[in-house]
């Protein structure tokens, strides 16, 4: 893949691979389709400092996710926080927040540094980082807009979100302001270091840490979680139908 056009077909080809199969993994192809068409979008538009060089970003950023996938659908391994994420896609116990929070947490917390740093080539990596941090900003606002309307997909959910007052990262002890970050922050460590494959290696098991608190978040929150899934949809494809709906709607332009 080398243009924003060709990621997206591919995503096309995952979301409707994921309704046939009812599998979760939608959830986050469905977010991750949305934020790839916003930043399509912006680069039509000219809103990043280098348009180009944003839609390579994009296109690598995107194909270490849609890498991944085909390794685990092909039964071969991807980075462990992937195999994490993918692998919780086969349980119903999980919330549709944790679904999505364990791809952002790979995607975000390992692939982003290394696709900006890759991007960036010899060039100083200091150069990415406003367009790095507009490319968090579309997630976290499709996320703000996810969980907004939550109740749409998570009837308790969304009824907790409210009292909490902006505290609701607490509930599944995930902060995308706290991954971008550290994003940032690895990409700076990635692209300065020797053996790239061993830096991959050991923020994986870094990353993965997270992934695993996110699939078992100890008694009392596995206890609220377990309380929210029973109103939660157990229909996989029509999750994933409004679940676009609402990520639809929470983008603006």
């Amino acid at each position: 893949m080398k243009t924003i056009d060709e990621v997206l077909v591919r995503m096309d080809q995952i979301v409707d691979e994921c309704k046939s199969s009812q599998s979760r993994i939608g959830y986050f192809a469905i977010l991750y389709r949305q934020v790839t068409r916003r930043i399509g979008d912006g680069i039509l538009s000219r809103e990043f400092e280098d348009n180009p060089r944003m839609e390579k970003l994009d296109v690598l950023f995107a194909g270490r996710f849609i890498n991944a996938y085909d390794l685990w659908k092909n039964g071969q391994k991807p980075t462990n926080s992937w195999l994490l994420a993918f692998e919780a896609s086969k349980a119903s116990k999980h919330l549709v927040l944790q679904h999505l929070f364990l791809g952002i947490n790979a995607h975000i917390n390992l692939d982003l540094g290394i696709s900006a740093a890759d991007t960036m080539g010899s060039e100083p990596i200091a150069g990415i980082q406003k367009d790095f941090n507009k490319i968090n900003a579309v997630l976290a606002e499709l996320v703000d807009g996810v969980k907004t309307n939550i109740s749409a997909v998570s009837p308790i959910f969304g009824w907790l979100i409210p009292l909490a007052k902006g505290r609701d990262e607490m509930l599944l002890n995930f902060s995308i302001q706290l991954a971008r970050d550290g994003a940032w922050k690895y990409a700076g460590e990635y692209y300065g270091c020797e053996d790239k494959n061993a830096s991959i290696l050991e923020r994986d098991g870094n990353i993965s840490k997270l992934a695993n608190k996110l699939i078992n978040p100890g008694k009392f929150l596995s206890f609220i979680v377990k309380i929210i899934g029973f109103a939660e949809w157990k229909s996989v494809d029509r999750t994933m139908e409004q679940l676009d709906v609402v990520i639809k709607e929470a983008q603006t332009i």
